[in-house]
């Protein structure tokens, strides 16, 4: 007769001489390698966590600056279109817009973009042609109304 009884390479058979399996091959005092659970240590735990730590503060501060940076030229593309539009309104109308809203309605702007600063659609300034110009009311340049700096130190009201 033949039982199988377990072995630290995995499971045999052993004959057996009166159908009696010898206690001490069924038990050990520690399982087999390939049966033991291992898990991590508290240490191993704490120099995972610290090297993540390291790696998350490292990449932090540059992808805030990335997302200004990503702002900052989505701010000047936006001005860039808006400023080109006006110069079309006033080289096909012979005058100057009165507003971003009188462009978007005879189709110079699709719509009216959003400051990619401040996040609203009403904070652009609109300023006259020129500084010491008479036309009341009339809109020759744009800017952002979002207030503080860009990351190269200009104002953002200059741009």
């Amino acid at each position: 007769m033949c039982i199988r009884v377990p072995m630290a390479s995995g499971w045999t058979a052993r004959p057996t001489g009166s159908g009696e399996v010898p206690v001490k091959a069924m038990t050990s005092a520690h399982p087999p390698a390939a049966q033991r659970r291992r898990g991590f240590t508290l240490i191993e735990l704490i120099v995972v966590l610290a090297i993540i730590g390291l790696l998350a503060s490292i990449v932090a501060p540059r992808y805030t600056r990335s997302v200004e940076r990503a702002r900052e030229a989505s701010l000047k593309t936006s001005l860039a279109v808006m400023r080109d539009a006006i110069d079309k309104f006033a080289g096909d109308r012979g005058r100057y817009p009165a507003s971003l809203d009188e462009m978007v309605q005879m189709g110079y702007l699709r719509a009216l973009p959003e400051d990619p600063l401040t996040g609203r659609r009403d904070s652009w300034v609109m300023l006259p042609p020129l500084p010491d110009s008479s036309m009341e009311g009339a809109m020759g340049d744009v800017r952002s109304g979002a207030s503080g700096r860009g990351l190269d130190g200009s104002p953002y009201a200059t741009w």
